[in-house]
């Protein structure tokens, strides 16, 4: 009978939660993912409630507090790199709260097949239900599509004007 083998990206944001807790830091998301032939464990955190702004040093200190966890643990079986580092400003929204939390905000869907000729949008999150997610498009048209249907949902950050969201 095979080994019950706990999920990886589990394991990891449990091992993590005290830590952040401890520092005041949130987190946002967690990717157990292979490139090439190297796997990465990635965390990304950031400060969602007050006015300081995540720094280097607070990816830092998180680095050095959870790879001790990490190590001591030893819940993943292959090596892998450890990155700890911010969303950015053009995060990926993955989870049913991070829908909520940037309700309203602009945000760019790519579809894994065009739709009407085009893979690329750009509108003002609505909300998510369920699967679906509807988007208000710059033409006042909204969108309604199923998150199996999207190779990813960033927020829209604007280059050529300063990187606002708008």
């Amino acid at each position: 009978m095979a080994k019950n083998k706990p999920n990886t990206v589990k394991t990891a944001t449990e091992l993590i939660a005290p830590v952040l807790e401890e520092l005041g830091i949130d987190l946002w998301d967690v990717r157990f993912e292979k490139e090439g032939s190297q796997w990465y464990l990635r965390y990304f955190i950031d400060r969602l409630e007050g006015d300081e702004a995540l720094t280097i040093q607070d990816c830092e200190a998180v680095s050095r507090k959870i790879d001790k966890l990490l190590d001591a643990a030893d819940p993943i079986e292959q090596s892998y790199i450890l990155e700890v580092g911010s969303p950015g400003i053009e995060r990926e929204l993955t989870q049913d709260w991070h829908f909520e939390i940037c309700q309203d905000l602009k945000v760019t869907v790519r579809f894994i097949r065009p739709v009407d000729g085009e893979r690329d949008f750009i509108g003002s999150l609505v909300g998510k239900k369920e699967k679906s997610i509807t988007i208000l498009l710059e033409d006042e048209r909204e969108m309604v599509f199923t998150s199996d249907e999207a190779a990813y949902i960033k927020l829209y950050a604007d280059f050529d004007d300063g990187g606002n969201r708008g």
